[in-house]
């Protein structure tokens, strides 16, 4: 029999669309087409006319997370024959993007009140079957997409996926929302989609042992991508001792908003985004994950807090992943579920105040306000956990601009324990992560005043007022050094928000409530 081996813990992938990275707004199929058309085909054109412009740009520090694509300027030729390629065999998806379009102009044009039926024959064909008219109370037409069915439709298909498997580069790799990835010698690139049985086989080698010819099978390699897995494979476990307990509970911070809660019989996650190098220290990693995973929390459809190169990497570890409804067909917000059940992954979706069990706790979706630009965003949701005999708010970005909704929250579900709150107080504007779906334009300064912004010192101080915590951590800054491909977030000493954090943290101090900014790696014990 062969010898058995594992998974080296430093094995990363990087899920990919026409080599964009995969995220929700670029795999859901409307806004993926909307980014597609809008955005990533313009942006390639954009460096197909200039791309030391965009080189140079990409490295200046002062414009990280900028829309510019870092790739140098010897493979353009790369990225002419991507965008080709993009243009012919998406032409479904651009074309289902200028139906949307189309659609919403003739809405503007034309529903003025009266009745909507003699609309429908004039949608364009794209749109026929997969969306409802309609009108508000407040008289204000929109399209209504029915969503199941558009996974149906030619505006989605599964030919768009690929992965690229590597070893953590220990370097912040390019910015996900502007760079793809093209072909390199030192990845594994394979054409599957992103449910295929084979990357739950290759993860789950991570905690259980195989084979080399079981993963080559699993995955279908070719006889070169098998000879590029060898070395990804090791014959020891690097697994940590002390992932599991035995009594009591344990709250570990991975970084950014992730959270470990665990119990002698369960662990819930919060937010999955683990760092997966291992020559450094001072983190968690995957090696300190349990080997089962009872519960996934998602509280929202932001970039960080959906990170599918996580989530992958924990398909069939995890019981349940647990994410907030959406509003069922609103163009800026996507179905986490059936986004997640696409990808192989079991999935429950909860409204506010839904419960969800688990051995010896449960975790009850609680509101979640603002971070969303203003936005008619549903598909949110902070979480109350109660295990091993404490209850954790997990906070994530959510905002303090209402704090009385806190006050309701404590009526319902009673005192908190510990409270995780988001202080990123000056996000990035509107349009930074929705410009390709607004399909009228705005202003820069309408953009500038809508901001993806959680709470500042004074907000963050009435959610513990009216939560009536005795413990506050702030997390979600997107400080973690191995966050900046996603993130692209620069503080400096002097930052807004981190004098915020301060303020905040002062405040904490004068009213008896022990209080930490959180960094990269935190423990608590009871």
């Amino acid at each position: 029999m062969p010898d058995p081996l594992y998974l080296r813990p430093n094995v990363i992938i990087e899920p990919l669309v026409d080599s964009f990275y995969a995220w929700l707004h670029t795999v859901s199929p409307v806004q993926a087409a909307m980014n597609l058309a809008y955005l990533q085909v313009p942006l390639l054109e954009s460096y197909l006319q200039s791309p030391q412009v965009h080189v140079a740009a990409s490295k200046n520090p002062d414009l990280r997370g900028g829309y510019f694509v870092g790739i140098e300027a010897e493979r353009r030729e790369e990225v002419r024959a991507l965008l080709t390629s993009i243009k012919r065999d998406r032409a479904d998806m651009l074309r289902f993007a200028e139906a949307i379009t189309e659609a919403e102009d003739l809405l503007r044009q034309n529903a003025t009140g009266f009745d909507l039926s003699p609309l429908y024959p004039r949608l364009p064909e794209p749109l026929a079957g997969v969306v409802e008219l309609s009108y508000d109370t407040n008289n204000q037409a929109a399209l209504r997409f029915i969503e199941p069915l558009v996974y149906q439709s030619p505006a989605y298909t599964e030919d768009r996926q690929s992965v690229q498997i590597s070893v953590e580069p220990g370097v912040e790799r390019p910015f996900i929302l502007s760079t793809p990835r093209l072909a390199d010698p030192n990845v594994i690139d394979l054409r599957i989609p992103f449910r295929h049985p084979g990357l739950e086989s290759l993860f789950r080698a991570k905690v259980e042992p195989t084979t080399h010819a079981e993963l080559s099978a699993a995955l279908d390699l070719t006889d070169a991508q098998a000879a590029q897995l060898g070395p990804l494979l090791t014959p020891a476990s690097t697994l940590a001792e002390d992932r599991h307990i035995t009594a009591g509970g344990r709250i570990r911070y991975y970084g950014h908003a992730c959270l470990v809660l665990q119990s002698p019989e369960a662990t819930v996650l919060t937010d999955p985004f683990i760092s997966a190098d291992t020559a450094v220290t001072g983190r968690f990693t995957y090696r300190d994950l349990p080997d089962r995973i009872d519960v996934v929390v998602i509280t929202h459809g932001h970039q960080d807090h959906i990170v599918l190169e996580t989530l992958l990497q924990l398909r069939g570890r995890v019981g349940t992943v647990v994410v907030p409804r959406s509003s069922r067909g609103n163009l800026s917000d996507p179905s986490l579920g059936l986004y997640l059940s696409h990808l192989g992954l079991p999935v429950v979706e909860v409204d506010d105040f839904d419960e969800v069990s688990f051995p010896g706790g449960k975790v009850t979706a609680t509101p979640f306000l603002g971070e969303h630009a203003d936005l008619d965003i549903r598909a949110k949701s902070t979480y109350w956990v109660e295990i091993a005999g404490r209850k954790v708010f997990v906070g994530a970005d959510s905002s303090g601009i209402d704090p009385v909704l806190y006050r309701y929250i404590r009526s319902h579900l009673g005192t908190a324990d510990l409270a995780f709150l988001g202080m990123e107080c000056a996000g990035a504007p509107l349009t930074w992560l929705y410009q390709a779906l607004l399909t009228r334009p705005v202003t820069k300064k309408m953009s500038d005043s809508r901001t993806l912004s959680g709470s500042n010192a004074d907000q963050a101080a009435a959610i513990m007022t009216e939560l009536g915590a005795s413990e506050a951590y702030i997390y979600a800054m997107g400080e973690e050094a191995w966050l900046g491909h996603v993130m692209a977030t620069s503080y400096v000493e002097d930052s807004f928000q981190l004098q915020q954090v301060e303020q905040f943290l002062t405040w904490c101090a004068d009213h008896g409530i022990k209080a930490e900014h959180l960094l990269e790696q935190r423990e608590w014990r009871w």
